[in-house]
């Protein structure tokens, strides 16, 4: 645990520039993920690769802020910085267009990535990240160096056709908390090879128990409907805040940053799934994968907080 009572939380994945119709944004989930965790307070780390190019030394300067840990940004000399081609459909939902060998896909298992991983109250770690065996190894092996008491956060973020059956399945068995979008919930349960007669986000939180015994918190992100969050024990629901939708991309990261926050600090499931919500929502009004949080924001994510009781003191 970092001092002063923060939880230490590390995004580890994939750092790229979202190349929009209106130009460049820097993005990944990992990258957005470890942003909104450091501008929510918490002592935030994220471990990626860029290149030594424009868009890297760009990514570093602007992610150059307080509670954000670089020093595991890595330069790879021989790959440049990822990019992806964003198109928004007419309701201003986006598709992907992703770009390979770049420096995300060789993100190295280097002594100082060692290190950090038993110091790690929580690591958020994805699917798209693990598209290389390079990446894959080092993700797989940082979380089994976490210490036991490490909330492992499996951000299911299937861009296919760089999702296999086998990454699915061990980056779930290998979580403590899942999060997925009700959009991915065919793709993963084909992938995972399990048939539902009818796939709900209700059944499918109970299936993801029945199958991953480590899962502890299943989260489905339900877009303008807001989200389901569920223990082995309780379902929560909330129907999320109505705004009016900007730009989507990110937001899903800020749901994660938010429900993972209020998860470390003891929060009851309802509140979990507010701040989650409160957090997605607002990025989804602005433009840009990490607007500024505002103070009232993280004001009211603190009063939502009070007397909750830290799950992350070891």
């Amino acid at each position: 645990m970092s001092g002063n009572n923060v939880p230490r939380i590390v995004g580890i994945g994939e750092l790229l520039w979202d190349i929009l119709p209106n130009g460049p944004r820097l993005g990944g989930a990992s990258a957005n993920f470890a942003v909104f965790c450091a501008r929510l307070g918490d002592h935030a780390e994220l471990i990626t690769s860029i290149g030594n190019d424009h868009y890297g030394s760009t990514a570093k300067h602007i992610l150059a802020q307080p509670n954000l840990d670089l020093d595991n940004v890595q330069v790879s000399p021989t790959h440049p910085t990822g990019t992806v081609e964003v198109a928004l459909s007419s309701e201003n939902q986006p598709s992907y267009t992703i770009s390979t060998g770049v420096a995300w896909d060789y993100i190295q298992l280097t002594p100082t990535v060692r290190e950090s991983a038993p110091l790690a109250d929580a690591v958020c770690f994805g699917t798209l990240s693990q598209r290389s065996e390079v990446s894959r190894s080092t993700i797989r092996s940082f979380v089994e160096l976490t210490h036991s008491n490490c909330v492992r956060v499996c951000d299911v973020n299937i861009r296919m056709p760089y999702c296999e059956p086998e990454v699915l399945a061990w980056s779930m068995l290998h979580a403590t908390v899942i999060k997925i979008s009700d959009e991915e919930l065919p793709l993963v349960f084909s992938q995972l090879g399990k048939s539902l007669t009818s796939i709900t986000p209700q059944s499918a939180v109970l299936t993801l128990f029945e199958n991953f015994p480590q899962c502890q918190l299943v989260a489905v992100t339900l877009g303008a409907h807001g989200s389901l969050v569920a223990t082995r024990k309780e379902i929560q629901t909330h129907p999320g805040f109505p705004i009016k939708l900007v730009d989507p991309v990110g937001a899903g990261d800020a749901f994660t940053a938010g429900l993972v926050h209020a998860y470390l600090r003891g929060a009851p499931l309802a509140r979990m799934a507010e701040i989650g919500n409160l957090c997605g929502s607002f990025v989804a009004s602005q433009p840009g994968a990490t607007p500024v949080l505002p103070a009232d924001l993280i004001e009211r994510v603190a009063h939502l907080l009070s007397g909750a009781l830290p799950r992350f003191a070891r």
